[in-house]
């Protein structure tokens, strides 16, 4: 585990933390890419994300939460059953169950 001072600087891991040093904890949010090759369903993702993502290579996140990279094409694949559930009552006006 890294460890930064309070100006920033990375200090030593085993750097004490008490009142002659302050040492602050940084947290990030970690996702992980869904590289199953098992999954083969066309997703529902937003058109400008799936837009921005062929041009970054970054991953979307589709209604049902999955996280991957689109490369192929979703029109050989059925619909994600999630996906479309979600679709369905958003459109209905009621939450997802």
């Amino acid at each position: 585990m890294n460890r930064f001072t309070a100006d920033g600087t990375p200090g030593s891991p085993a750097a004490p933390a008490g009142p002659e040093g302050s040492t602050t904890l940084l947290e990030r949010e970690e996702t992980s890419e869904d590289s199953s090759e098992g999954d083969r369903f066309a997703h529902y993702v937003r058109k400008d994300r799936i837009a921005a993502s062929a041009a970054s290579g970054r991953p979307v996140v589709a209604l049902c939460g999955k996280v991957w990279t689109p490369r192929r094409d979703p029109s050989r694949y059925p619909v994600c059953p999630a996906c479309k559930e979600i679709l369905e009552s958003l459109r209905a006006g009621g939450a997802p169950s």
